[in-house]
């Protein structure tokens, strides 16, 4: 068991985080959340924060930061929470981060570590370019460091796997110079806090998990 169960996953695309998620998810029976999840099931529901986002991104505006932290505080607030919960792409900027501290507060969820997913970067274009999803159940997976069991085939739903035709070099290398300028002063803003961990996601999954579980405990 787990001690610190508030967390906040940080780290660029394809440094494991979602690989990592999945099985500490299942372990510890933690609630994932990610504010594209959030977002849909707003507006799936029609709640009156779902209208607002969807009015802005219908016409083709970022959501404000005041209304995606509202978003998150309201996930935040349910039962499902009261367990332990891991923020998976949030927050992206430090004035995010500042705001989720003030609506943790209010909520009694506040944050217990926020891990840091440490890889190199020619290791995070290998694992961005070679990553195979399904069709049906949108599990990924990778050509070089996940493989299926089989062949084309999702080892979850048995669907056909493919390679999106944003999972490019250029694609790649743009994510990463959106992380490093937006999302990496985040690593400042929790060290000062007090609440930085960080872990080495180039080792293998069962490494990677184990020392995971070791900043954790």
């Amino acid at each position: 068991m787990i001690r610190k169960r508030n967390l906040v996953f940080l780290g660029p695309p394809g440094a494991g985080k979602g690989t990592l998620s999945e099985i500490l998810i299942s372990d510890e029976k933690l609630v994932h959340i990610s504010t594209g999840d959030i977002f849909r099931a707003e507006i799936r529901n029609g709640t009156a924060l779902g209208s607002e986002a969807k009015a802005y991104m219908d016409a083709g505006k970022l959501v404000p930061d005041r209304l995606v932290v509202d978003m998150v505080a309201a996930r935040l607030a349910k039962d499902d929470c009261a367990g332990g919960f891991i923020l998976d792409g949030f927050p992206r900027t430090v004035v995010q981060a500042e705001m989720l501290d003030q609506i943790a507060g209010k909520t009694g969820r506040r944050i217990d570590c926020a891990v840091l997913f440490d890889a190199p970067r020619d290791l995070l274009i290998q694992r961005l370019t070679a990553r195979l999803t399904c069709r049906n159940c949108k599990a990924n997976f990778n050509k070089l460091f996940a493989k299926p069991r089989q062949d084309g085939v999702c080892d979850h739903c048995g669907g056909e796997l493919y390679q999106r035709s944003d999972d490019s070099l250029e694609t790649a290398q743009n994510r990463l110079k959106v992380y490093e300028e937006q999302t990496a002063p985040l690593i400042e803003f929790y060290t000062a806090g007090g609440l930085l961990a960080r872990i080495d996601s180039s080792l293998p999954k069962d490494r990677a998990y184990a020392a995971l579980l070791a900043v954790l405990s």
